[in-house]
């Protein structure tokens, strides 16, 4: 299926523009672009499909504003997101308006995901806009989020997103969103970076994001946090939703008609599962506080029986958690079998290790499950 084809048949889609798609090569806002951007979301709106922005850029304008020439460290960036987010959806306001649009400005944290709550009011909020015939604008809250970041790093937490292009996944994934176009500084995957290498060849289409697929991400750009790197897992969350990611060239004029007009260039990532809503929510819209080790036997148990993870499976405990917790789950060598809500905390789990299910009141005074992480809330990577 051509990109033309799968934006005819989609019903809802998420556009992500990076900050590089939405600049001048001077780091101005390019105003030419967005407002074509705009344009074009606007006819499809008018055909009856239903979209999704995600943006970037706050930072940026808010150095422009206010006369800036670097922004390092994370109090800069929080003041120039604080004032830059203010003047970057007063040009989507005005440009919608102008196209009869109404468009809604939504701001994001980890924690708006991690928590499943918050998650589902998110997504409900969401679909009443799209029933009400708006265009939702998301960007991450980089005011608060980023000094999340650094407290949740400083802890060894692994948080759920720390850029746009993961973000765009999770709302497309968590959304059930058909298609997630992502209109960058490149026009898709190379082989190679082309930057460095210039036989890199494109990749039309990705029919599965193999480890060596992976091997294909190269460094964040200078203007943004992304890279290919970070497209690629947004590209597992997408495909495992059982939804298409389109990389185009989006730094020019008419970018977004050009997905279904014959001058396209890009890269297809095409869906390769299913999973049901709690077990994508799980896998990647979760903070995950801990790890959990286990051995050969329990990590076959898992993967071939679906079997819950049991106390005697578990040979260790890396980082704190409580009960009910996300942790991962990993094998001998270290690399991540699964993700899952732990029954008991990173205390409880060292005395348990390797223990019997019969042992668990007498090794920590009280037994509420068998399990350490029941099979429902397990999730394999």
């Amino acid at each position: 299926m051509t990109p033309a084809q799968l934006i005819k048949k989609a019903k809802r889609i998420v556009f992500k523009f990076g900050t590089n798609a939405l600049s001048t090569d001077s780091g101005e806002l390019a105003l030419s672009r967005l407002y074509s951007f705009m344009e074009d979301l606007a006819a499809l709106r008018a055909q009856g499909k239903e979209i999704i922005v995600v943006t970037s850029g706050a930072v940026g304008m808010g150095k422009r504003v206010l006369g800036l020439t670097e922004a390092d460290g994370v109090s800069i960036k929080q003041a120039c997101a604080a004032v830059g987010q203010i003047g970057l959806m007063k040009f989507y306001e005005r440009g919608f308006k102008e196209l009869g649009v109404v468009c809604a400005q939504i701001l994001l944290t980890e924690d708006d995901f991690a928590h499943r709550d918050r998650y589902l009011s998110l997504r409900d909020t969401l679909n009443r806009l799209l029933e009400l015939g708006c265009i939702p604008v998301i960007n991450q809250n980089d005011t608060v989020s980023t000094n999340e970041l650094r407290g949740y790093k400083d802890k060894g937490i692994k948080v759920c997103f720390s850029d746009n292009d993961k973000l765009a996944a999770l709302v497309t994934a968590g959304m059930d969103s058909d298609l997630l176009c992502i209109m960058s500084d490149v026009d898709g995957l190379y082989n190679a970076d082309p930057r460095k290498d210039k036989n890199a060849q494109r990749l039309e289409v990705v029919k599965e994001i193999t480890p060596q697929i992976e091997a294909l991400g190269f460094c964040a750009s200078s203007r943004g946090r992304g890279g290919m790197k970070t497209k690629l897992e947004a590209a597992k969350i997408v495909t495992r939703a059982g939804a298409s990611m389109i990389i185009s060239y989006g730094k020019r004029t008419g970018a977004i008609g050009s997905l279904w007009g014959p001058d396209y260039k890009g890269t297809l990532f095409l869906p390769t599962a299913h999973l049901p809503s709690k077990k994508l929510w799980l896998a990647y819209a979760t903070n995950v506080f801990g790890a959990i080790h286990i051995n050969a036997g329990a990590v076959k148990a898992l993967r071939e029986k679906g079997s819950s993870l049991l106390p005697i499976g578990v040979t260790g405990i890396a980082g704190t958690f409580e009960r009910g917790d996300a942790v991962l789950i990993v094998d001998e060598r270290g690399l991540e079998v699964a993700r899952g809500l732990t029954n008991y905390s990173s205390e409880e789990c060292s005395k348990l290790a390797g223990c019997a299910s019969g042992e668990i009141a007498k090794k920590i005074g009280s037994k509420n499950y068998d399990e350490v992480v029941h099979r429902d809330n397990i999730v394999l990577l």
